[in-house]
C-alpha cells in the first residue's frame, strides 16, 4: 500500500479542535478540506415551472435548517404572504427551532420528529384534512414520500434548491493520496472538474452506499466504505483501514 499522508475531506473544516477527525491528525496526517459541492437557491421563475403554489398547501415538511431558508426567501421572491395558519412539521427539533427566525414560535403551529419523519405520522393522521407540501433539493430520495403514502398521506415534493458542483482552484495542486467522499454529488463534482481524473494509488472512501454506488460507477474501487457493522462513522473506517494495512 502507498503511504497515506495527505487526505482530502469534502466537508467544511471543523469549527473547534475536538472533532471526529482530530485522532487521524493526532497521527500526524495532513488533512485538507474543503466541500466539493454547494448549494444554490432556485429562482422565482424556475420554482413557478413546477406548477406550484406554497398558499396552495396548509402544512409545509422541512428536513434542514437550508430548506426553511429557502421556502421562506422564495415566498419573498413570489411576493407570496406565508399565512399565520400555516402549520410546519420538521424532521428534528434542532430544525424546528430554526423557525423561529422567520415566525412566531407556536406549539400548536410546529411539530417536530427524533429525527425521523416516521416520528411525526400520529400528528398528521389528526389532521386528516391538512395539504402537505415538502421542501426538497433536486437531489433527493422520494422514499420519504412513498412512506407517507403508504400511509394514505399525499405530500408535493417542492424542490427549491439544487447542489452543484464547486469549482476546484486550477492553481491548487490535487496531490492528496486518499479522497474522502459523501454524497453521489460530491462523486459526480470530482468527475467534472477533472475529467481525466485516474485513480492510480490514490485510496478512495466513501460514507453511504449511494456514494459508494456512484464512485463504483465512475470506475473507481473503493478501499473504505461506511457506515458497516462495528464502523458506523468514516473517520472510524479510516482507522480501521490505516491499522489494517499498517507496516508489519
Amino acid at each position: 500500500m502507498a503511504t497515506i499522508q495527505k487526505i482530502l475531506v469534502s466537508q467544511p473544516q471543523p469549527a473547534t479542535e475536538r472533532n471526529p477527525y482530530s485522532e487521524l491528525q493526532k497521527q500526524g496526517l495532513e488533512l485538507h478540506f474543503r466541500q466539493l459541492i454547494h448549494v444554490e437557491g432556485l429562482t422565482a421563475k424556475e420554482f413557478r415551472q413546477q406548477r406550484i403554489n406554497p398558499l396552495d398547501y396548509t402544512a409545509v415538511l422541512f428536513n434542514s435548517r437550508l430548506g426553511i431558508d429557502h421556502f421562506f426567501r422564495l415566498c419573498e421572491e413570489m411576493r407570496l404572504t406565508v399565512p399565520d395558519s400555516m402549520h410546519y412539521y420538521c424532521i428534528s427539533e434542532t430544525v424546528a427551532n430554526y423557525l423561529i427566525k422567520y415566525i412566531q414560535y407556536r406549539k400548536r403551529k410546529v411539530f417536530f420528529g427524533n429525527n425521523r419523519f416516521e416520528d411525526l405520522l400520529p400528528a398528521m393522521h389528526r389532521r386528516p384534512q391538512e395539504k402537505y407540501m415538502m421542501v426538497m433539493s433536486d437531489v433527493h430520495n422520494d422514499e420519504t414520500i412513498r412512506m407517507f403514502a403508504s400511509h394514505n398521506i399525499a405530500v408535493q415534493p417542492a424542490v427549491m434548491y439544487r447542489t452543484v458542483a464547486s469549482e476546484w482552484p486550477k492553481e491548487q495542486p490535487f496531490d492528496f493520496d486518499m479522497i474522502v467522499l459523501f454524497t453521489p454529488a460530491g462523486v459526480h463534482s470530482l468527475r467534472k472538474n477533472f475529467p481525466d481524473f485516474q485513480q492510480g494509488d490514490k485510496i478512495l472512501a466513501c460514507f453511504g452506499a449511494n456514494t459508494v454506488q456512484a464512485a463504483e460507477a465512475e470506475g473507481w474501487q473503493v478501499a473504505i466504505k461506511a457506515p458497516q457493522p462495528g464502523l458506523p462513522s468514516i473517520t472510524a473506517a479510516i482507522q480501521q483501514y490505516l491499522k489494517d494495512n499498517s507496516p508489519a
